[in-house]
């Protein structure tokens, strides 16, 4: 029952502000350590053997902290640390945010997406600002709510945190940059492997939440579509139960890019309305997500 107590204080609290302007987010804290692993090792030859045994060694660290925490701590203290490291409320918040700013001028909409994609916004028109934060919106559910919620209940708060300093060392030395192809290719392919589960039930879960039962080969092959071997399955189960079609051109760092649309029969020209039903997918599947839950610890 510890991950489904977690789950609906996460969906009432979120992040509270008053309690993080005072003290660091245990993300912020794992922020805090790979950028000194990058700034002190990810340097001279090597470099992936460097960043393969940097990144053991935080992963032990983390398994071994929580289990420590898990040891000493209660369990309702279990339950307040799995709800921080989960983000549904956060994240829906961000993503209305987008909704609401695009609907005041392009270029609020254009600086709310911004806080949540890391491709560039300045060009943006409006179908391109709901289409990233729905991207966003599908993806982040998946890594930042369906992963952590299916770690903990496999490992616990190891589980839990060993999840969650790999997806922030991905997010933060997994690029295939040349500083970072080869010091964050551990982390990145750790990464994978971590989420290749939850990202199919993240798909599964929107899916089924919207009654698709006969969708999932469409779904699958939408997938396949996407650069990263996971992140393709929220994106095109989101996709098929809005009905609009997702990625497609964007770029990075001045220079456009060229994916492939995902649902490429779905609607394009799409706006602040979209963003906010792919809010309510979002609460649908964590719905089916908690059920989900609130079932394991029933049996």
């Amino acid at each position: 029952m510890s991950l489904a107590l977690a789950l609906c204080l996460d969906a009432l609290f979120g992040e509270p502000k008053w309690l993080w302007n005072r003290f660091p987010h245990p993300a912020v804290l794992m922020g805090r350590a790979i950028g000194w692993i990058d700034e002190n090792v990810n340097k001279g030859t090597m470099r992936k053997l460097r960043g393969a045994v940097a990144f053991s060694v935080i992963g032990c660290l983390a398994l071994v902290l929580g289990a420590a925490l898990q040891a000493l701590s209660g369990h309702i203290i279990d339950v307040i640390l799995a709800a921080i490291l989960l983000a549904q409320r956060s994240l829906v918040d961000h993503v209305k945010d987008v909704a609401n700013g695009a609907r005041l001028s392009l270029q609020e909409g254009r600086r709310m997406v911004g806080r949540i994609v890391g491709r560039d916004t300045s060009q943006m028109d409006n179908p391109a600002i709901a289409r990233a934060a729905i991207e966003s919106a599908a993806e982040n559910f998946g890594d930042g709510v369906v992963a952590p919620a299916f770690w903990f209940a496999i490992g616990g708060l190891p589980g839990l945190l060993l999840y969650k300093v790999t997806n922030t060392a991905d997010s933060m030395i997994g690029y295939r940059t040349p500083r970072h192809a080869e010091f964050g290719w551990a982390a990145a392919r750790f990464d994978d492997l971590l989420n290749w589960v939850p990202a199919r039930l993240t798909a599964a879960l929107i899916a089924l939440s919207h009654f698709d039962f006969g969708g999932w080969h469409e779904i699958r092959k939408d997938a396949q579509l996407h650069r990263s071997p996971n992140a393709g399955w929220p994106e095109a189960a989101m996709a098929r139960v809005l009905g609009v079609a997702l990625s497609g051109p964007r770029s990075y760092e001045g220079q456009m890019q060229t994916f492939p649309f995902v649902n490429v029969s779905g609607r394009k020209d799409i706006g602040p309305d979209a963003v906010d039903a792919s809010v309510a997918v979002l609460w649908r599947a964590w719905i089916l997500l908690l059920g989900g839950a609130v079932l394991i610890a029933i049996l």
